[in-house]
C-alpha cells in the first residue's frame, strides 16, 4: 500500500513556497505522493487566496526527487485539451516521470462552470471528459493527432515532447460512490478515486463500501487487462502511527492500494500549514 498527502490549492497552500516545504517534508517523512486540488472557484472557501495547481506542483517537483505528484483531481472539461496536455507533459519531464493524472468532472459545478458562463450539465461534462481524456492520451504519445468529435476538433497536430512516462502517465478517475458511471469510466483507465457519499472529504469510509466499490470496478475492467490498477481511498487519520494503522488496515484488506491523507473539508485545519505539517512529519501508517 502507498500513502499520499492531499492539500487544497488555497489558504496557506496558495503559496508555491509553502507547497515546496510540504512536498519536501512529505518525501523526507516517507510518504509516497503529494496531490493538490484543482479549483479556480469554490464558494464554500471564498475569501481565501487561490493558486494555480500546476504552479504549485512545479514547486513541489523542484523540491523533491522521489514522491509522485499530481492534481487530485483536474476537471478536464474546464480545460482545452491541448493546453492541459502541454502542462502535464512539462511537469512530467520536470519531475523525471513522477506525474499521476487524476481527472473528473470537478465541482461544485455552479462555481467552476456556470459562474464563468460555461455549460454545466453533468451529461455534457461527462461527454467532454471522455473525449478529452482520449485526446490527452493521444497528445501525450507524441504522434500526429487528427480528431473530429462532438466537442473537439484537431487537425494534424503533433505535440512534442511526449510525456516522459510512456505510453502515458497513470490516469486515475474520480467520482462519487455508489454512483456507477464514474467508476465504470475509472475501470477503463488506471485507478479509481472515489468520494464515498456516506463519508465525504476527510471522513474515513466504511470498509464494506470500499469492498463493494472494488468488486464493482474489477467486474468492469477489460478482460485481460494487465497493467496495475489503483484504488485510492482517503480520509484523516490520527498522528499516532499505530492508531492510524488500525484505521487503514480494514480498508487495505477491502482492496484499497493507496491511502490519501486529507483534512476534513468542513474543519478548521483544511488549508492551514501547521496541522498538515504535523501530520506529515508523524509519517505514514505502516500496513
Amino acid at each position: 500500500m502507498r500513502f499520499s498527502v492531499n492539500i487544497p490549492d488555497f489558504g496557506d497552500f496558495a503559496d508555491p513556497r509553502t507547497v515546496a516545504t510540504v512536498a519536501a517534508a512529505a518525501e523526507q517523512a516517507g510518504w509516497d505522493g503529494l496531490f493538490v486540488w484543482d479549483h479556480v472557484l469554490h464558494r464554500q472557501h471564498q475569501g481565501r487566496p487561490f493558486a494555480d495547481p500546476w504552479m504549485l506542483l512545479t514547486a513541489a517537483a523542484l523540491a523533491t526527487s522521489r514522491i509522485r505528484l499530481g492534481p487530485l483531481l483536474t476537471p478536464v472539461p474546464r480545460y482545452r485539451p491541448q493546453q492541459l496536455a502541454r502542462q502535464v507533459a512539462t511537469l512530467d519531464h520536470l519531475s523525471g516521470g513522477r506525474v499521476i493524472f487524476a481527472a473528473g468532472l470537478g465541482g461544485p459545478l455552479e462555481d467552476e462552470y456556470r459562474s464563468f458562463g460555461d455549460a454545466a450539465g453533468p451529461r455534457l461534462l461527462a461527454e467532454r471528459l471522455d473525449e478529452g481524456l482520449d485526446l490527452l492520451r493521444r497528445f501525450w504519445s507524441g504522434e500526429p493527432v487528427n480528431h473530429h468529435g462532438r466537442h473537439y476538433d484537431v487537425r494534424d497536430v503533433t505535440l512534442l515532447p511526449a510525456t516522459a512516462q510512456q505510453p502515458r502517465p497513470p490516469v486515475w478517475v474520480g467520482g462519487f460512490w455508489p454512483r456507477r458511471p464514474p467508476m465504470r469510466r475509472a475501470a477503463r483507465w488506471d485507478g479509481a478515486v472515489p468520494l464515498v457519499e456516506t463519508a465525504r472529504h476527510g471522513s474515513v469510509p466504511d470498509a464494506a463500501e470500499v469492498r463493494d466499490l472494488v468488486g464493482y470496478v474489477r467486474k468492469h475492467r477489460a478482460a485481460g487487462a494487465e497493467h496495475p490498477f489503483e484504488f485510492v481511498i482517503g480520509g484523516a487519520t490520527p498522528l499516532d502511527t499505530a492508531k492510524a494503522t488500525d484505521v487503514i488496515g480494514p480498508l487495505h484488506e477491502a482492496g484499497a492500494t493507496w491511502w490519501d491523507e486529507r483534512q476534513v473539508q468542513t474543519g478548521p485545519d483544511l488549508d492551514r500549514l501547521p496541522p498538515v505539517l504535523r501530520r506529515i512529519e508523524a509519517g505514514p501508517p505502516v500496513v
